[in-house]
């Protein structure tokens, strides 16, 4: 006889699963007392936080979902963050977790206990509001193939995270030798088909780019999770459109190419906003149109009764949410986008003229500017420097993810990732780590003080786990986004922190710390840090006086009201 857990890792190396990241505890143990047998590795950074962020970046640059385990309150708590992020930015994730449960005492007073009974809390209630799809089973077999349906609806249609919450028996005792109804083969049970647009709607699109004399792409998440990067560009190239993305987006399309307008939004590309505005034909690929894209939808910025919206998408709400579109593209992206190009034909030479122009907010006088402390602008530009198509940059929330977007001008596809389907601070540490692991690229997390501090232990994690990715501190002291919305010094309660000594910090986890205040030491602590074996903490100096939301802020956004409008 086989028990429930020992099964269910040899389901995990059916599907191919390399990592499970997460965190001893509850009835998971018995889960992980099977992993050291098995070809599954499991990766426990020094909390759930952390494990559910890794497991969300997982998802997000393999396009398989990412598996994050530990005991039921904290995955539930702790572990939201990841879960959250995985939601809103669509990236696949299985959460196999537990309720605590303990048989005849979990309505005795409950202790941790999780089903949501008799005094206990509910994790169902907490998952269910953040998952996918999530299961409950309560027998061996059930369990089974509970966990393969998790695997499946974590990837079908629009990714995101699913979760299996395992309870007593249904994880100890042993699995039938013929149960009725049986658990199938993982693999077979866990197939998806993409889905396609229709042929009359892809003719009813081409047509209308084919007519356009200011065709546009706006490039969104969807493109990184479908990874239909060559389809775009034949898109592009087909109807000769300029490509401009989401801030999710981002790095779906070299920033460098001939027709890239950079990104739109109410922190985003000035350019890339005005090209949006003079399009008469918008083609939106993978993108929900979120507020922050739209600039709060600014009545001057897409305009659906004077330019044709063609919206292609996965999930059939999202065509025509935000705006009516006037053709819907129902499918995963690399169907539809592979359907386009095939129908299209190049129509005129307006985008890379326009495209030239709008590259131009890449860069201002700032970025050239070496003065001490390092200006924000510089540090990304110096960031851009070390570069290049095998690397990849993590970038968390707050002012640094915003300088980013702006200045740092991606080289080529898959080289910038965000958090920014929730936008939780803390992402960029164990996204970067989760990378490494992930792929054989050189990999550099950007954070500011904050941001970095929440999630610091990661740093260790990579030492651990023999990954070296270089983790940049863009430091101003303080919570900086909060600080400058003050109206004056002090307004705002809890936006000063202690001048913490990360170069320490990074020393006693084991890898190597640097402070710099100027631009050459900062290249250079950064050229140090590719293609080492031990971590790099860089803790750069940057001048707190550059105002992010008044340097970048767009005109759209400023014709509503602007930050705290």
């Amino acid at each position: 006889m086989t028990t429930t857990a020992s099964a269910l890792v040899d389901t995990l190396e059916d599907l191919g699963v390399e990592y499970v990241f997460g965190y001893p505890g509850g009835r998971v143990i018995e889960l992980l007392e099977d992993l050291p047998d098995s070809a599954v590795t499991l990766v426990r950074p020094r909390d759930e936080r952390e494990a559910s962020v890794m497991a969300e970046m997982h998802g997000r640059l393999t396009g398989k979902p990412g598996v994050l385990t530990g005991q039921g309150p904290w995955i539930g708590s702790l572990g939201m963050i990841g879960q959250m992020e995985a939601r809103l930015s669509s990236s696949p994730m299985v959460v196999l977790t537990e309720a605590s449960e303990r048989g005849e005492y979990s309505t005795l007073a409950p202790y941790q206990q999780a089903r949501g009974d008799y005094g206990g809390f509910s994790l169902p209630s907490i998952l269910d509001g953040v998952s996918k799809e999530w299961w409950f089973p309560r027998t061996p077999v059930e369990t089974l193939r509970s966990t393969q349906l998790a695997f499946k609806h974590a990837v079908a249609g629009r990714p995101g995270p699913t979760a299996i919450i395992l309870d007593g028996g249904a994880i100890t005792d042993d699995v039938p030798d013929d149960p009725t109804p049986p658990a199938w083969d993982a693999r077979e049970q866990t197939r998806t088909w993409d889905a396609a647009p229709t042929a009359a709607d892809v003719a009813t699109a081409a047509e209308a780019l084919e007519a356009a004399e200011r065709p546009v792409i706006i490039s969104g998440n969807g493109v990184h999770a479908a990874q239909a990067y060559d389809e775009l560009e034949a898109v592009a190239d087909a109807y000769d459109c300029a490509v401009v993305t989401s801030y999710l987006g981002k790095s779906t399309y070299p920033e460098t190419d001939d027709r890239a307008a950079g990104v739109m939004g109410s922190f985003g590309h000035e350019g890339a906003n005005q090209v949006v505005s003079e399009a008469d034909t918008l083609l939106v690929v993978g993108c929900r149109l979120n507020p922050m894209d739209t600039n709060w939808q600014a009545p001057e910025f897409i305009r659906p009764e004077e330019q044709t919206i063609i919206h292609a998408d996965i999930d059939t709400r999202n065509a025509g949410w935000v705006y009516p579109a006037d053709v819907g593209l129902i499918g995963d992206a690399t169907e539809s986008l592979a359907a386009l190009a095939d129908a299209g034909e190049e129509s005129n030479d307006w985008a890379r003229e326009r495209a030239a122009k709008a590259r131009e907010w890449f860069d201002a006088p700032e970025c050239a500017d070496d003065s001490a402390p390092i200006k924000p602008q510089r540090a990304a530009k110096a960031i851009q420097s070390v570069v290049d198509e095998e690397t990849i940059v993590t970038a968390d929330s707050g002012n640094n993810r915003f300088w980013l977007l702006y200045y740092l001008q991606t080289p080529a596809v898959r080289t910038y990732f965000g958090s920014g389907g929730v936008g939780g601070m803390g992402w960029a540490n164990p996204a970067a780590v989760s990378a490494a692991l992930t792929t054989d690229k050189d990999v550099i997390a950007v954070a500011g003080d904050g941001g970095f501090s929440m999630t610091m232990n990661s740093v260790e994690t990579a030492v651990e786990y023999g990954v070296a990715p270089t983790f940049v501190v863009l430091n101003d002291t303080s919570l900086g986004m909060v600080r400058q919305m003050q109206h004056e010094d002090g307004d705002i309660a809890g936006v000063e922190f202690h001048d913490t000594d990360f170069v320490k910090i990074a020393e006693a986890f084991g890898a190597v710390g640097t402070r710099v205040t100027r631009t050459d030491e900062f290249v250079e602590a950064l050229e140090d840090g590719k293609g080492t074996d031990v971590p790099h903490v860089i803790d750069v100096r940057i001048d707190r006086e550059e105002d992010m939301a008044a340097t970048l802020a767009s005109s759209f956004y400023e014709s509503i009201g602007g930050l705290h409008e």
